[in-house]
């Protein structure tokens, strides 16, 4: 399998900018994570690489060959790549081999070498036992299968995934993330998978990108997103942090109306050691709620509600026009709260 380079590609629809000069890598084997609000150009970036958008500047190359720039433009069914969309797209008048058998009948392989071909696509996916079967017969886990097959069967270069498990339920969704994974690991598969689901982009990617207004904004290992945002933005899309405007100064974070003070040894600094102006990022793992109702920072807050979720409840809090989110233990239907927050870890960065 090859490498995916994109170097400052720009994309323009009339006077938008869908993306700015933007440079992403995938090396061979691994799965790159494109997460983003709606609009960030997560989709944009995916379809230039498959060739459905013409980028206005930058360079797109798989291995050693030149997709875009340069004065090429290789036109997608060209590119030796496989894309698999939200919807699965498959054809109802088709069998499941059938399908998946579609590009090799294109590409006018022989008839032994396309059913053997097929077989061991089949066997991949988890699908041989369901070869003959018409695709209104499956669910609709089995249909996006057959799909990936589909695109798998004429071993592409990389496989690009187009919010490919959005439109499934749980637990079908973690049950294809766990076979990309594994199709990744096992046949050296490049993938870039487009999400807009952030623990889903943070669970499947080797690498994860995110995107904002067509601006790569931070790119890293899940556990460096997940450990060190390296903005407000990030910090806000990625972990749900409240986000608190204030300066640094005699050891400690200040909010500009007095009412959050931190003590600079709970803080990390995502920027490097901060002095005047900044954001402080407070996410829902790093408040706790305490029973004492003041002291150096502790937040006087009313509890609002609560979520309750696998590691824990959140709890939302308010403090004038604050609002914050803290994630407790699981307290029970009927426990109380105590009413006030302390910070226990936050990110800090300059503004």
């Amino acid at each position: 399998m090859s490498e995916l380079d994109a170097t400052a590609v720009g994309v323009r629809f009339g006077s938008t900018r869908a993306l700015e000069s933007v440079d992403l890598r995938v090396d061979a084997g691994r799965i790159l994570a494109l997460v983003g609000p709606s609009g960030s150009g997560k989709s944009t970036f995916l379809r230039s690489v498959a060739g459905f958008v013409t980028p206005d500047s930058g360079t797109i190359r798989v291995g050693d060959h030149v997709l875009v720039g340069d004065g090429v433009m290789v036109p997608p069914e060209r590119r030796g790549l496989g894309m698999v969309f939200q919807h699965h797209a498959v054809w109802p008048h088709m069998s499941v081999a059938e399908n998946v058998a579609y590009p090799l009948r294109r590409a006018r392989w022989n008839r032994t070498d396309r059913e053997t071909r097929v077989a061991e696509v089949l066997d991949t996916v988890e699908l041989r036992d369901l070869a003959g079967r018409a695709p209104d017969t499956l669910s609709g886990g089995q249909r996006q299968r057959v799909a990936l097959a589909r695109a798998l069967v004429a071993r592409p270069a990389v496989l690009l995934l187009d919010e490919a498990l959005s439109a499934l339920d749980e637990p079908l969704r973690a049950s294809l993330r766990l076979m990309l994974r594994r199709l990744a690991a096992e046949h050296q598969l490049t993938m870039v998978h487009v999400t807009h689901d952030r623990d889903e982009a943070l669970a499947i990617g080797d690498q994860v990108a995110v995107l904002n207004r067509g601006r790569l904004v931070q790119a890293g290992t899940p556990a460096e997103l997940d450990s060190a945002p390296n903005s407000e933005f990030v910090a806000r899309f990625l972990h749900d942090a409240t986000c608190v405007a204030g300066s640094m100064g005699d050891g400690r974070f200040r909010s500009d109306d007095g009412r959050v003070v931190v003590d600079r040894d709970v803080l990390e600094f995502q920027s490097g050691a901060v002095d005047g102006p900044a954001h402080l990022a407070l996410p829902p793992d790093g408040v706790e709620l305490v029973d004492q109702p003041t002291g150096d920072g502790v937040l006087p807050v009313e509890v609002v509600t609560s979520l309750y979720g696998r590691r824990g409840r959140t709890v939302i809090c308010r403090s004038g026009d604050l609002e914050l989110r803290v994630l407790t233990s699981d307290m029970g239907e009927a426990s109380t709260p105590p009413s006030g927050a302390r910070v226990r870890r936050g990110f800090v960065y300059p503004r």
